[in-house]
C-alpha cells in the first residue's frame, strides 16, 4: 500500500503544466462603412465565434495554443465591425498524455489565453471608436465535454482526435 501511494506521488509530482509565453499571433479591425456607421443607430447584432487549435512545438514537450476570436457587429445587413485576434501561448507540459493532455490543451491553454483576447478586442473596439465591448467568459471544459459529446454520438469516422473548437453566437 504504501509503495502504491509513494508511486502515485512520484507520478503526479513528475506531471506539470507551465505556461512559458503568451503572444499574440495575429490581429485584424476593419470597420468598413466608417464614418457613416456613426451617424447610425447603435443596436449591433454582435456574433462570436471561437476556436482552438493546438500542436505540439518541439520535442522537449513544448505545445503551442492558438485561441482565434473573431467578433462581426452588424447594423441591419452591414457589418459595423469585424475583429480577430488569435491570442497564443506555448505552455511546456510534461508527465500528461493522450485524452488527459488533449483535455488540458483544449480547456486549461485557452482559459489562460482568454483575458488577453478579451482584452485585445476590447482596446481594438474602442479604438475603432465604438462602445466597449465585454465579451462574457467562456466555459472552455463544458464546449470540450460538448465537442467529445457531438463526435462520440457522430461515431469516430478515422480514429481522430475531438476537436477542442467550438463556436457560439
Amino acid at each position: 500500500m504504501a509503495e502504491e501511494q509513494a508511486a502515485a506521488q512520484g507520478e503526479a509530482a513528475q506531471q506539470q503544466f507551465v505556461t512559458q509565453r503568451v503572444y499574440t499571433k495575429d490581429i485584424s479591425f476593419e470597420s468598413p462603412i466608417a464614418p457613416d456607421v456613426f451617424r447610425k443607430e447603435w443596436k449591433p447584432a454582435v456574433n462570436v465565434d471561437l476556436n482552438t487549435k493546438s500542436s505540439r512545438f518541439d520535442e522537449e514537450g513544448n505545445h503551442e495554443v492558438v485561441l482565434t476570436l473573431t467578433i462581426t457587429a452588424k447594423l441591419e445587413d452591414q457589418t459595423a465591425f469585424l475583429v480577430e485576434v488569435q491570442q497564443a501561448g506555448i505552455f511546456f507540459v510534461a508527465g500528461i498524455e493522450g485524452d488527459a493532455l488533449r483535455q488540458l490543451l483544449a480547456t486549461i491553454a485557452p482559459t489562460i489565453l482568454f483575458p488577453y483576447a478579451r482584452e485585445a478586442i476590447d482596446n481594438l473596439v474602442v479604438k475603432g471608436g465604438f462602445p466597449p465591448l465585454m465579451i462574457a467568459p467562456v466555459n472552455f471544459d463544458a464546449l470540450f465535454r460538448q465537442a467529445v459529446a457531438q463526435q462520440a454520438s457522430e461515431g469516430p469516422a478515422d480514429g481522430a482526435e475531438p476537436p477542442p473548437s467550438a463556436a457560439t453566437h
